[in-house]
C-alpha cells in the first residue's frame, strides 16, 4: 500500500506499527489519525494497539461516582445515607438518628455535631452498587465554613439535592444550591418523607422551579401518598416497583397499575417536553412524532444532566424504606464519572496559569488534600486523586510546603473506620496517615507544579482576643490553636505586638465562636474572650512625591542612602514596588532593601496604624556614597520616606463591608429596614417569598456586631441572617476622625 505522508518512508511506517510500544498510531505519526491513509490491515492493527492499552482504567473510571448529599437541616440526609449503606451491604444492621437503640446512625461519629444540629466534620464513606463504586461525602452548608464547603464541593463530580415532601425548599436548600451552582456540580433531586402527613411532590417540584429557579421534571410518580404511599412508577422504563421484605431490600416489579395510567402517560410526556428543551437529539425525535424508546430518553437525561442543564426529580421516604434503590440506580445512569467532568489545576510554575486534567491514572500524580481528621494515631489526610496513581510505600511531593512525603499506609474510610488498600489512581477519594499539610494541600509524584486550589484565601474580617483563664494551660492552648489553623486556612492567630495578646481572626461571629467552643470541648480548656475588632486597611487616594536624605555621621563608618520618586493609588493590587532608576545611581544590590523598607512601612498606616493597601511605589532617581552606604541605610531611608510623603497623597481609612441578606417576615420589614439604616447599610435589594421578605444589603462589619439578638428581638425571633465578605471600602469623613482620634487617645494613654 502507498501512503502519501510528507517525511516518512514505508519501512518507518511499517516500524511504527508494529513497535510494540505503540500506544495509537496517531501519535506515533505525530500528527492526527486519519484512517482514509492506511490500508484496512493496518487501521485494524492500530486500533487493536488502541483497545490494549486503555481497558484498564478506562473501564474502572466509568464504574466510580463521586457524590454529596446535601440539604437544609433535618431533612433526612443521614438516615438516606444509612439506607444506601445497608442495601450495597455496608453495614448490616439499620440505626435510627434518634433511635430507641441508642446506637445513633453511622455517619455521626462527633459528639458536638448533633448538640448544633450543623454538620462541622464532613464524613465520608464508600458503597459498591451493581458493579459501580460510589463515594459519599457530607457537605455542610454553612457560610462562615466557606472554605470546608468549597473543598467538599471541589472534590464530587455530582450531588444529590434532598428536598422534604412537607417542608418543600427551605432556606437552607437555597444556600446549599446556590453552592452547587457557583462550583457548577451536575445534580440529582430526591424529594424524601412520602410517607409524613401533608407530603405534596408536585408542590415541591414547583417550588423548585420558581425559587431555585431549576429546570426539572420527574422521573417518577408515587403510587399513593402519606400512610397510603406503597411504592414508584418510573416514567423512564414504564414499571411499577414496590419494595417488599423486612427492610424493604426486595424490589418487586410490576406493569403499572390501570388507573394510574393516563397520569403517567401524562408525567412521561412532560418529562419527555421537559428534556427535550435542552436536548437537541431528543428534541429532534419529540418534534418528528418518532416513538421515544426508554434507552433515548435514558441517554438523553443523561447529557442534559451532566450539561448542568436539567435535573431529574426522584421520589421516596428513607424511613420507611422506599425508594432508595432506584435512586442509586439513577446515581449511575444519570450522574457523571470522574473523566466526564472537567477538573482544572493551575500550574504555580506558570503564573497559575489553568491547566485541564486529563482524569487519568497514567498522567502525573495530582491530589488535594481536602480534610483533615486528629486521631489517636496522629493527623489523618483525606486525598482526592485527580490524576495518576498512589501506591503505598511510594513517595508524594507536597507543591505548598516543598515536602517530599513517604505514604506508610493508605486507607478507605468507611465514616470512622479505616480499610486498608494497597493502591489507588485517579477518580478515588483515599486516606493516609502522616504528612504535615494543611487542608487544601495539593499532592503531585514532584514532576508538575499544579496546586487544586488558587492559593489566594480569603482575608480574614474579624479579629478577637482570646486567653486561656488558667495560666497554666498554655501550652494545650497553643496546641488547640495550631491544630485548628492547619485544619481551615481561613482561620489565623497572631500576637498583637502593643497588647502581647493572642488575637484570633476568621470569617465571621459564627466561625469564631465554633472554635472557641471547640477549645473548650476537645481540650477541656475554658477561654475568655475580647471585644471582637475589625480588621481595618488604609490607602492612598492621590500621587505624592518624595525625596528623602538619610545621612548619619558618629565616627567610624557612616551611613548615607538617598532616595528620590514617587508613590500612587494602584486599585486591584495590594503593593507593588517598581524601580524606574536610569543609570547606577543606586547600586542594584540596595533594590532589595529598598522594597522591604518600603513594605515595612506600608504594613502600618500613620493613620491609625493598619496596613495600607492598594498601593504602588515608583523609585526614579537616588544616591549612594561608595563607603558609607549600605543595605540598612536604605531600608531606613526608605521607611522614613515614606513616611514623609504619606501625608501628602490624602490618606483614608477602609472598612470591610459585608454583604447581609435577612429573611423576615413582611411585616417587619419597615423595621428591619429602619434598623439597617442606622446601621449605615445600603439597601440593594428587597424581593417577597410567600410571607417573607428578604432584604440584601451591603454593611459595613463594624456596624453589625450584636446584630443577631437585636434581630431576633425585633422579629419575635423570625428573622434570620447571612453575612459574607464583599470588599473594604471608604470610610465617612466623621467617622475616619473618630477612628484617629481613638488611635491617638489609646497611643496617648500607653
Amino acid at each position: 500500500h502507498h501512503t502519501t505522508m510528507a517525511g516518512f518512508s514505508a519501512q518507518r511506517l511499517l516500524y511504527a506499527f508494529c513497535s510494540s510500544s505503540a500506544t495509537a498510531a496517531g501519535s506515533l505519526i505525530g500528527g492526527t489519525f486519519h484512517p482514509r491513509q492506511f490500508s484496512a490491515g493496518n487501521v485494524a492493527r492500530a486500533t487493536a494497539a488502541k483497545i490494549d492499552k486503555e481497558p484498564w482504567w478506562k473501564e474502572s473510571m466509568e464504574k466510580v461516582r463521586n457524590i454529596g448529599i446535601s440539604a437544609h437541616i433535618d431533612s433526612g440526609k443521614t438516615t438516606l445515607t444509612e439506607r444506601v449503606l445497608f442495601y450495597t451491604g455496608q453495614i448490616h444492621k439499620m440505626h435510627e438518628v434518634r433511635g430507641k437503640d441508642g446506637c445513633g446512625a453511622r455517619m455521626d461519629s462527633m459528639v458536638l455535631e448533633r448538640k448544633k444540629g450543623i454538620t462541622i466534620k464532613s464524613a465520608a464513606t464508600y458503597c459498591n452498587w451493581k458493579g459501580s463504586k460510589i463515594n459519599i461525602i457530607d457537605t455542610p452548608g454553612h457560610v462562615d465554613f466557606t472554605i470546608e464547603v468549597e473543598r467538599a464541593l471541589r472534590v464530587i463530580d455530582g450531588a444529590i439535592l434532598l428536598l422534604c415532601s412537607v417542608g418543600g425548599v427551605q432556606s437552607q436548600s437555597i444556600t446549599v444550591d446556590r453552592q452547587m451552582r457557583r462550583y457548577q456540580v451536575p445534580r440529582i433531586a430526591f424529594i424524601n418523607k412520602l410517607d409524613r402527613m401533608g407530603a405534596d411532590p408536585w408542590k415541591v417540584l414547583n417550588q423548585a422551579r420558581s425559587k431555585l429557579r431549576h429546570h426539572t421534571a420527574a422521573v417518577q410518580v408515587p403510587i399513593g401518598l402519606e400512610n397510603e404511599f406503597t411504592g414508584l412508577i418510573d416514567l423512564v422504563k414504564l414499571k411499577a416497583y414496590y419494595f417488599e421484605g423486612p427492610h424493604g431490600n426486595d424490589v418487586v416489579v410490576k406493569q403499572v397499575p390501570s388507573n394510574m395510567e393516563a397520569f403517567v402517560a401524562d408525567k412521561r410526556r412532560q418529562l419527555i417536553e421537559a428534556v427535550s428543551e435542552v436536548d437537541d437529539i431528543l428534541a429532534e425525535a419529540f418534534l418528528s412524532d418518532d416513538t421515544i424508546s426508554d434507552a433515548d430518553l435514558d441517554e438523553a437525561i443523561r447529557r442534559a444532566t451532566i450539561a448542568r442543564k436539567f435535573i431529574p426529580v426522584f421520589m421516596g421516604s428513607a424511613v420507611k424504606n422506599k425508594g432508595v434503590q432506584p435512586l442509586l440506580d439513577g446515581v449511575l445512569s444519570y450522574l457523571p464519572c470522574p473523566i466526564e467532568v472537567r477538573n482544572y489545576a493551575l500550574d504555580q510554575s506558570n503564573n497559575e496559569e489553568k491547566v485541564e486534567l486529563t482524569g487519568s491514572p497514567d498522567a502525573p500524580l495530582v491530589a488535594l488534600a481536602f480534610k483533615l481528621e486528629q486521631t489517636q494515631s496522629g493527623q489523618l489526610t483525606y486525598l482526592r486523586i485527580y490524576d495518576g496513581v498512589i501506591r503505598k510505600g511510594g513517595f508524594i511531593f507536597n507543591v505548598n510546603t516543598g515536602k517530599n512525603i513517604k505514604i506508610s499506609r493508605l486507607f478507605q474510610m468507611h465514616s470512622d473506620e479505616m480499610h486498608d488498600i494497597q493502591e489507588a489512581h485517579a477518580g478515588q477519594i483515599v486516606a493516609v496517615f502522616g504528612p504535615e499539610c494543611a487542608s487544601g494541600d495539593t499532592f503531585t509524584d514532584g514532576s508538575v507544579k499544579y496546586t487544586m486550589t488558587s492559593m489566594a484565601i480569603p482575608e480574614p474580617v474579624m479579629s478577637l482576643a482570646v486567653q486561656p483563664v488558667l495560666q497554666d494551660s498554655g501550652g494545650k492552648f497553643s496546641k488547640a490553636l495550631n491544630r485548628f489553623q492547619r485544619e481551615d486556612p481561613t482561620f489565623r492567630v497572631g500576637l498583637d505586638p502593643e497588647s502581647g495578646q493572642t488575637i484570633i481572626s476568621g470569617m465571621g461571629e459564627m466561625h469564631l465562636q465554633i472554635y472557641i467552643e471547640r477549645i473548650m470541648m476537645e481540650y477541656n480548656i475554658a477561654t475568655s474572650v475580647g471585644k471582637p475588632r475589625v480588621n481595618f486597611r488604609e490607602t492612598i487616594t492621590q500621587r505624592a512625591t518624595f525625596d528623602y536624605l538619610h545621612k548619619k555621621q558618629s565616627g567610624g563608618q557612616g551611613q548615607y542612602a538617598r532616595v528620590i520618586g514617587y508613590i500612587e493609588p494602584l486599585p486591584g493590587a495590594k503593593f507593588e514596588f517598581e524601580n524606574m532608576l536610569v543609570g547606577q545611581a543606586i547600586p542594584s544590590n540596595f533594590m532589595p532593601a529598598i522594597e522591604k523598607g518600603f513594605k515595612e512601612a506600608a504594613n502600618s498606616g500613620a493613620l491609625i496604624g493598619h496596613p495600607v493597601d492598594n498601593l504602588r511605589v515608583v523609585l526614579t532617581d537616588g544616591a549612594a556614597h561608595a563607603v558609607d552606604s549600605s543595605e540598612l541605610a536604605f531600608k531606613l531611608a526608605s521607611i522614613c520616606a515614606f513616611r514623609q510623603c504619606y501625608g501628602a497623597s490624602k490618606p483614608v481609612i477602609l472598612e470591610p463591608i459585608m454583604l447581609v441578606e435577612l429573611k423576615v417576615p413582611t411585616e417587619f420589614q419597615g423595621a428591619v429596614a429602619g434598623e439597617l439604616n442606622k446601621r449605615k447599610g445600603v439597601i440593594v435589594g428587597n424581593d417577597q417569598d410567600g410571607d417573607d421578605s428578604i432584604i440584601r444589603a451591603h454593611v459595613p462589619l463594624n456596624n453589625i456586631f450584636g446584630y443577631s439578638t437585636v434581630l431576633r428581638s425585633m422579629t419575635q425571633g423570625k428573622g434570620e441572617f447571612t453575612m459574607e465578605y464583599k470588599e473594604h471600602s471608604a470610610v465617612s469623613h466623621d467617622v475616619q476622625t473618630q477612628l484617629i482620634n481613638t488611635y491617638k487617645g489609646n497611643k496617648a494613654a500607653e
